[in-house]
């Protein structure tokens, strides 16, 4: 976005959300961060933002599950980035009905107040999952989608949900959505933080999951740079645009590498609870970016396998600093 403009980002507390939220504040641009509400008063990766972020934010605690929250912080402001969602996939096996509540009807009370408000933007967050195993690659927007886990089909609603009311109410949406984005904050749910953490604390024999499905990983600046890209890409109304890196690899060979940047042994055992159910394996995803590019001037600055090593030795050098060691349990599997 070129002019400054007033901005809501929901999920500002989160891995992506707060990386968008300082890249936004340091655009320029006036800033309201929604942040998810607890009793502890926490705002999540933004308590470790600097100080001249975090005093140039108008913070704001809810629920996007809750409307009249939702339209009280969309009010005066020009773009929201939707970003707040559960993104667990093994979660969604256990409690699906919570994905319904906070994807979908979370998204429905956003372009809903949108409408109602003459938002000029929505940037709904989709996620590469949407498309189940690769039948075709690169992934393009035409791909079928397929919800292999209730994670992915709660994803398949809340983007529907958001192009319905563009074509219905011609509310300006545009459905961002990222292949598997990785970085400094990503949970421990996530593979590479969940390599990353075992080696630096010292474990020789490493629980992963299955190694053989390959992904499309993107840099967090990366996939920041394409929102804000697209916030002012006028051609992207009422589209679906990927963001991803244009480079796959297997999920084995992900933990070898990480290993080689950290200089450490890797040897790896099958955690049963860690495998999906087959049919819900998502084997293969690798990202046609073609229209983002053909749309505005984003490219990737940590494409193809120079890139993802890169990114992978700033996400070490991260995570591997004590303090921020110190957030993550490398010992325990948290769903």
């Amino acid at each position: 976005m070129k002019q400054k403009s007033k901005v809501l980002i929901t999920g500002a507390d989160g891995f992506i959300g707060s990386h968008l939220t300082e890249a936004l504040v340091r655009a320029g641009h006036d800033v309201r961060a929604f942040v998810y509400y607890n009793s502890f008063g926490s705002r999540g990766w933004l308590d470790r933002s600097p100080a001249e972020i975090t005093k140039s934010l108008d913070v704001f605690s809810g629920d996007v599950r809750d409307p009249n929250g939702v339209r009280t912080a969309m009010k005066g402001c020009d773009v929201v980035f939707h970003l707040a969602a559960l993104i667990a996939i093994p979660y969604s096996y256990h409690s699906p009905a919570s994905y319904v509540d906070t994807n979908v009807t979370g998204t429905l009370n956003i372009v809903q107040a949108a409408r109602d408000l003459g938002v000029r933007r929505v940037l709904h967050t989709s996620t590469s999952e949407v498309y189940g195993t690769a039948r075709y690659v690169p992934i393009d927007e035409e791909h079928p989608l397929v919800g292999q886990s209730p994670y992915s089909a709660s994803k398949i609603g809340a983007d529907q949900m958001a192009l319905s009311y563009y074509r219905s109410f011609e509310t300006p949406v545009v459905v961002v959505r990222p292949f598997n984005t990785y970085g400094p904050r990503q949970s421990a749910r996530a593979v590479i933080p969940t390599v990353i953490t075992q080696l630096a604390a010292g474990v020789r024999s490493i629980k992963l999951g299955s190694l053989s499905p390959t992904r499309d990983f993107s840099y967090v600046a990366d996939t920041v740079a394409g929102f804000m890209a697209l916030a002012e890409c006028d051609a992207a109304l009422g589209e679906v645009v990927n963001l991803g890196s244009g480079f796959e690899i297997s999920i084995g060979d992900t933990a070898k590498l990480i290993a080689e940047v950290m200089g450490r042994p890797l040897e790896i055992e099958t955690d049963e609870q860690r495998l999906r159910p087959e049919k819900s394996e998502v084997e293969r995803l690798f990202s046609d970016m073609s229209k983002a590019q053909a749309m505005t001037p984003w490219r990737p600055s940590y494409g193809g396998l120079d890139g993802f090593r890169r990114g992978i030795a700033e996400t070490v050098a991260w995570f591997t600093q004590p303090d921020n060691l110190r957030a993550y349990r490398h010992d325990v599997y948290n769903i």
